[in-house]
Formats: structure tokens, sequence, C-alpha cells
């Protein structure tokens, strides 16, 4: 079944003047435009393509890659206020709209805005929300700590940025494991680091501890090597706010990593430092 709003790999059924036209199943046929079709592409040849209805209402398929596929959350930029809605900037000729009852505030014109896209069920169109909860946490938040999950940053806390997990759960990045500014919309890896009761999610979105102490133990050792005398005045003592600043980790990873090179010979932890072997 061809899934509207995604990207479906779709079969060539023929060649026309103005484009090819590929197997939509349930669907018919439905137009590749030959500006996004590729030159060599010749009946029986399987395409990956997005679906989504032009502003005629038909089912239309494009090779561009939108800024998000339903299911998803991303930050858009609003283009244009109609009486229907806002219209945001996604990528591909027809703009997603953003209607008025899905605003959780008036969207003004270069605002970006977190929204989920949606297909309407009665019309087939692909639409946006800025309500973003009611798309949240409908599922049980079934986690294993130190899981690897997908991460969009979608606000600020008091506690910390509001993460979504995997398009479907929330979680938090408490500000004091983050060492370095995020931006809203922006999407990277992380790891559950508790399951709290109610479902809701710490995350960190730095590698587990132990990956960590090995990447800083070779980016100390390299410091080191170009400091005079092969020393540096940083050792367990040292503020953390340096530590951030020098190394961009926390002071327990910094503590326990030097302690790990200690003991493999690496350096010598001295009163006021670190020096290289």
């Amino acid at each position: 079944m061809v899934k509207i709003g995604q990207t479906n790999t779709l079969t060539v059924t023929k060649l026309v003047s103005f484009g090819l036209y590929l197997d939509g199943d349930d669907l018919g046929e439905i137009l590749l435009p030959k500006k996004v079709a590729p030159k060599d592409a010749k009946p029986g040849d399987a395409l990956e393509v997005f679906i989504y209805l032009d502003s005629e209402d038909q089912f239309i398929a494009t090779t561009r890659k939108p800024k998000a596929q339903v299911g998803e959350f991303v930050s858009m930029k609003c283009i244009e206020n109609t009486r229907v809605g806002a219209f945001l900037d996604w990528g591909l000729d027809k703009d997603l709209l953003l209607p008025h009852n899905q605003q959780k505030r008036p969207v003004e014109v270069g605002q970006y805005t977190m929204v989920h896209l949606y297909v309407d069920e009665h019309t087939d169109r692909i639409a946006a929300s800025a309500k973003i909860d009611r798309f949240l946490d409908v599922t049980p938040a079934e986690y294993a700590e130190k899981e690897k999950v997908s991460v969009v940053i979608a606000g600020k806390s008091d506690l910390g940025y509001k993460a979504i997990v995997n398009n479907a759960h929330w979680g938090v990045i408490y500000y004091d494991t983050v060492f370095r500014d995020l931006k809203i919309g922006q999407r990277m890896p992380g790891y559950i680091t508790k399951v709290r009761e109610g479902g809701r999610l710490d995350v960190s979105i730095a590698p587990t501890v132990e990956k960590q102490v090995d990447r800083l133990g070779q980016q100390i050792l390299s410091y080191l090597e170009k400091q005079p005398n092969r020393f540096a005045p940083l050792y367990d003592k040292t503020d953390a706010d340096t530590i951030k600043r020098v190394f961009g980790v926390s002071k327990g990873v910094f503590k326990r990593t030097i302690g790990s090179l200690y003991k493999q010979g690496h350096i010598t932890i001295l009163k006021d430092g670190i020096e290289l072997k």
C-alpha cells in the first residue's frame, strides 16, 4: 500500500512527454513530473519517490526530499499567512498548511514553528499541527537504559531541553549534561538514561561514559603533546567550568579519564596538573 506523505518505492508504468507514470497501487497511476524525474528512467524501473497532493488535489510524486515526512516533528519557517492558516516551507513546490485550529498561538511570517506532520483523514491532504502534545506519549515508553534513540529538540523548560524521542515520546535533556547550545528543531542521536514513572524519559545526547572516556583520553594526550614541557595545569581540583571550556565534558568524565590514563601509564598526576610521560 502506498503511504501518503512518505517515501515509497514505486514502479514506472509508462513514459509521457510531461514525465512518467508510476504504479500507485490502490491510488492508481501517479504522475512523476518531468522536471523531477530521472532522465534515463524506463518502464519497469523502481524509483524512490515522495507522494503528496498537488495544488489541484491530485496525487503526485517527487524525487525531492521534503524537510519532514508524515509522522515526524520538525521546525519550519512560516512564509505566508492566509484566511485558512499559515503556510510553511517544507522544501516542495506546494507549501505545507498549518491550519488556524492547529496553531497554539498565531504564527507570523518568518517565524519558525515546531510542528507534527499528519494526513487529514477526510481530504488526504498533508498538514501540520503545532499542538504536538496530542501526538506524543500515546504508547507505552518501553525503553532500556543506555538505549540509543533519535532525538529532536522541541523547546526549553526550567530543567532542560524538551526532547522528542523516536517521534513518539517526551523526554528531557538536563542543562547540566549539555556542553553546547542546542537549537529548536535540531535532530541528533541520544541515549536513554532513565525511564520515570508515567513514562517520561531522561535523555543524554552525549555518548555513554565509557565512550566519552575513550574519546577524551585521546584528546587529552594530543593536548599534552602540544603544551610546553608536555604539562597542563589541569587535575581533579580544577573547577568544572574550566574543564568544560577546555575539553567540553563534565568534571566527572574528566576525572575518570585522567585516572584511566594514569593507570595505563600514559600520564603522571602532579600536585598542580598532569604531565605526559
